[in-house]
């Protein structure tokens, strides 16, 4: 009866959506102590719910249960993002030409990089289309997947690859490469790391983090609209 009383409890939504969020502070907490980059909180979290639920036998549809309360959350907490945006939108303004034409190289990059380094690899075809959308927030990847026959689950995966990846090192390999400019930092943070790039920009500055959401947005309308022209070329 103890033991079975100790078993929900453990799996109850309420204690694993309290845990979720703890362990998460818990990471952002080590980070700054730290100030490593490769402590990245979302990583972090990630491994210890996974040890959690894998130590009490606990199923994903479990967890699942407590992470659908994050998620109605994220919804207004992607919205708010365009908050530093629209407050440097006289700036960004008057930069809209090399701000486009950069996007665009930059998409057409992500897609064409992605794809050949998958086929050099040995890729099978419905890999290397799955991966074209690799540098979207999930909601728009996931949809250009679908659109082009992929397999959404490798898309998810790779999306939160990419945006962990560019989360810890990001800046770290833009400092080394002497970008210094905030709108360029923004803008390659944002494209290339979707949400989780922005969340990092806005420790730095509102100002890198307005250019982060642009990137965000833009890298997600001009990927769309790209992998389903670019896609028969390429495979």
């Amino acid at each position: 009866m103890g033991a079975q009383m100790a078993v929900n409890f453990l799996a109850n939504p309420v204690w694993l959506l309290f845990l979720t969020l703890a362990v998460y502070w818990a990471s952002a907490h080590f980070r700054a102590r730290t100030g490593h980059f490769l402590f990245n909180p979302v990583v972090l979290s990630t491994l210890a719910m996974i040890g959690y639920l894998k130590c009490f036998n606990l199923s994903y549809e479990q967890f699942h249960a407590a992470s659908q309360f994050i998620d109605f959350w994220l919804q207004p907490a992607v919205v708010c993002l365009a908050v530093p945006l629209y407050l440097q939108w006289q700036k960004i303004r008057k930069q809209w030409l090399p701000i486009l034409i950069s996007q665009v190289l930059g998409s057409i990059t992500g897609i064409v990089s992605v794809v050949l380094i998958a086929r050099w690899l040995g890729a099978s075809h419905l890999v290397q289309i799955s991966l074209a959308a690799k540098s979207v927030t999930t909601p728009i990847a996931l949809e250009i997947t679908k659109s082009v026959h992929g397999i959404p689950a490798v898309t998810a995966a790779t999306v939160i690859m990419a945006g962990m990846i560019g989360q810890m090192v990001g800046f770290y390999v833009l400092w080394h490469l002497r970008i210094r400019y905030p709108s360029s930092r923004g803008i390659a943070m944002g494209s290339a790391s979707h949400a989780m790039g922005i969340s990092r920009a806005l420790e730095r500055s509102r100002n890198v983090a307005a250019y982060a959401s642009l990137g965000l947005i833009l890298n997600g309308v001009l990927t769309a609209c790209l992998v389903p022209i670019l896609l028969p070329l390429l495979t």
